[in-house]
């Protein structure tokens, strides 16, 4: 089966060697699917013969966002705690608390249908590839069951076992340390592909997450790692060397820190959303890629500091508030995504790869910036199939 998609306005293909910029931008362009592959690429006017034809009638396409950092394993919600917040109360990594307890005292099937509920969100708004960590279990058995129920839903999931200490650990935290390490991280390696520490004040400190990180490798997970949120600390130079796919937060950073990263296979993810979320400084996107470091943009969705499933509402908000341009912005939410999950075959629209696509409801990417919290997404597929299409 194949599909030609004609007549688009502006197709974004992240191939520089197709089209244009950064984004390898073609104008009157159409593209052809066959399976789940993109197969032909170039001007409309020379589209092969297809099964299906699909008539962009002038509007943009895009390669489908992908979501490198989401906590979508979790019960409750903390309305109140943002409502605090914008009242002026300061954001800890306490509140992570309130909401471990209302995970564990929900069922599979509570977990699984909130899941599905954000992954539905996410499809709608152009998402096509999403990782999700667990961490709102912290025992061996909710964490466990969490990356379960992930696991059947995306291939990118993360173990968060050390995402704070759970109070029953309080004043006993080397003994947590040793219980993620050992018993529940021998537990999850069925449902893992990753494993990731949140390394900040208020959580665990670089020794601790630099053996818990390595404890993970030791099994065969691929390190990440939540760092420089709260304050500018080690969490960035440990990923540097345990060489994490990816330092997500960077809120706080020095010069050594992007120094670091310069040299390195390790993406610095940006997740605009919590500092929305927090009325906390937003960093300096700019400063980052001037200096040459791989950027993504994510979601962070969770239900404390960042409960959005929206990337065009991050994307908005890094060209107004972080220093991005357009272009550097939709190029951190698709191709940006793929390099912090280290994947070859999604974030980019060129012959070959996933056909994973956006078409949007403007005849541009700069509309994605340019009309904030509207919806603009007309069509998305993922591996070639359809899973979301407006109803009209």
């Amino acid at each position: 089966m194949s599909i030609a998609i004609t007549n688009i306005g502006s197709l974004v293909t992240n191939d520089q060697s197709l089209g244009s910029g950064i984004l390898g931008e073609l104008t009157n362009a159409a593209l052809v699917i066959e399976n789940d592959r993109v197969v032909w690429v170039g001007n409309s006017a020379q589209v092969p013969d297809a099964d299906q034809k699909i008539d962009a009638e002038g509007n943009a396409v895009i390669p489908g966002f992908v979501d490198s950092h989401a906590h979508l394993l979790f019960a409750g919600e903390r309305s109140k705690e943002f409502q605090a917040r914008m009242k002026g109360e300061k954001y800890s990594a306490g509140g992570i608390k309130s909401t471990v307890a209302a995970t564990r005292e929900a069922t599979d099937t509570e977990l699984e249908q909130n899941l599905l509920r954000l992954v539905a969100e996410m499809q709608r708004s152009g998402i096509t590839t999403f990782e999700t960590k667990s961490g709102y279990g912290l025992t061996t058995d909710d964490e466990t069951r969490a990356l379960a129920i992930a696991a059947k839903h995306t291939t990118e999931t993360t173990f968060l076992g050390a995402h704070v200490v759970p109070s029953e650990y309080s004043g006993r935290e080397d003994k947590y340390v040793e219980l993620v390490t050992d018993e529940m991280l021998d537990s999850i390696l069925p449902y893992s592909k990753w494993i990731d520490v949140f390394c900040d004040q208020g959580a665990f400190d670089v020794d601790q997450s630099r053996q818990i990180l390595q404890a993970g490798k030791d099994k065969g997970l691929l390190p990440r790692i939540h760092a420089n949120q709260l304050t500018q600390g080690g969490g960035v130079q440990l990923a540097v060397e345990l060489d994490c796919a990816s330092a997500d937060h960077c809120t706080h950073l020095s010069d050594k820190d992007i120094e670091a990263l310069v040299g390195s296979n390790t993406v610095a993810t940006l997740v605009p959303g919590a500092e929305f979320s927090t009325r906390a400084t937003y960093p300096n996107a700019a400063r980052l890629v001037d200096a040459g470091v791989s950027v993504a943009l994510a979601t962070d969705c969770n239900p404390g500091s960042s409960y959005t499933t929206s990337m065009a509402f991050c994307i908005a908000i890094a060209i107004r508030d972080m220093g991005f341009t357009p272009e550097q912005a939709l190029w951190s939410a698709t191709m940006g995504g793929a390099k912090a999950l280290r994947s070859n075959d999604i974030g980019s629209l060129s012959v070959g790869k996933s056909a994973d696509l956006v078409v949007l409801k403007a005849p541009s990417y700069l509309h994605l910036g340019y009309r904030p919290g509207v919806d603009l997404v007309s069509q998305v597929f993922k591996s070639g199939k359809s899973i979301y299409q407006e109803q009209k």
